[in-house]
């Protein structure tokens, strides 16, 4: 008999993989923005907190299951109807465990229409040292809408002394204006990794990286401002840039914690300037 189809041992407790989903949707009625769409399924929950005074509406993703394993797979659907203005993040860090071969996959598709605003900014993933992670995000967006969406990677458990030495990470972007692909990129990181991260024209040794895309009507506007918030950040280094009208910025730090504090810095800042919306974040993610 086969090692996967053998029983559990006495005493053990056979991991069974998950296939989580989560869909929600806001659109505008009645001169407000309103929830139009919730569905969850086990192991993820939509969390509703109340939104501070003047700040949008708001929705928290919650994995139940405290992380991920080989073969676990999460689908999101995060959508913002005609005119519609929301802000979606995450209850906590994202655990990607060890896997003993199979992948896990994290498949988040983010839809802004016509003239709607959207913030997409989980909080980081964890990737533990052999875990097999395959993340794919694709943000489709109407001519005129606009959207702020971001993704953090941690590398390894920098506080158990643990370096991300061996596995799979492939985390991919898509970004579609009216049906037509602006932008695409792949971060694929296999075999060797501690030597690719240590490398100096790679990561440099890094401990953590964050991506956020600023897309929409106006967006390269912003460029210098994210510039100028980069220049205050310490323990980072950090890069703005501007690629078919998508503002494009990248953080690297070999502390975690520098580069969610980099992260953040970012975002409230940018939501401010490009939708006019006060610079502060939810509660959770103060720190």
């Amino acid at each position: 008999m086969s090692e996967a189809l053998a029983p559990p041992r006495a005493g053990e407790t056979k991991k069974v993989a998950v296939h989580g989903a989560a869909e929600i949707r806001f659109e505008r009625r009645d001169g407000a923005t309103r929830l139009a769409t919730l569905y969850h399924h086990d192991p993820l929950r939509w969390l509703m907190p109340t939104p501070r005074v003047g700040d949008l509406p708001n929705a928290v993703l919650v994995t139940t299951s405290g992380g991920l394993v080989g073969g676990d797979r999460l689908d999101l659907a995060v959508s913002a109807g005609p005119g519609a203005a929301a802000l979606v993040t995450s209850q906590a860090a994202e655990k990607v465990y060890r896997s003993t071969g199979a992948d896990c996959r994290i498949d988040t598709a983010v839809t802004v229409e016509a003239g709607g605003w959207l913030e997409w900014m989980p909080q980081e993933a964890i990737v533990f040292d052999g875990s097999r992670l395959r993340r794919s995000t694709r943000l489709d967006l109407h001519e005129d809408a606009r959207a702020l969406a971001g993704e953090m990677l941690v590398f390894g458990r920098a506080a158990h002394g643990e370096r991300l030495t061996r596995g799979l990470v492939r985390d991919a972007w898509e970004v579609a204006v009216d049906g037509r692909l602006v932008w695409a990129d792949a971060l694929h990181l296999d075999g060797d990794l501690a030597a690719t991260i240590a490398h100096p024209a790679a990561f440099d040794g890094a401990g953590a990286v964050a991506t956020l895309l600023l897309a929409g009507p106006g967006a390269p506007d912003h460029r210098d401002a994210a510039r100028a918030v980069m220049e205050g950040l310490a323990g980072v280094r950090a890069g703005a840039s501007v690629v078919d009208g998508l503002l494009v910025m990248r953080v690297l730090g070999s502390d975690a914690r520098h580069v969610r504090r980099a992260y953040a810095a970012l975002w409230s800042a940018l939501r401010s300037a490009a939708a006019g919306l006060p610079a502060r974040l939810p509660r959770l993610w103060e720190i």
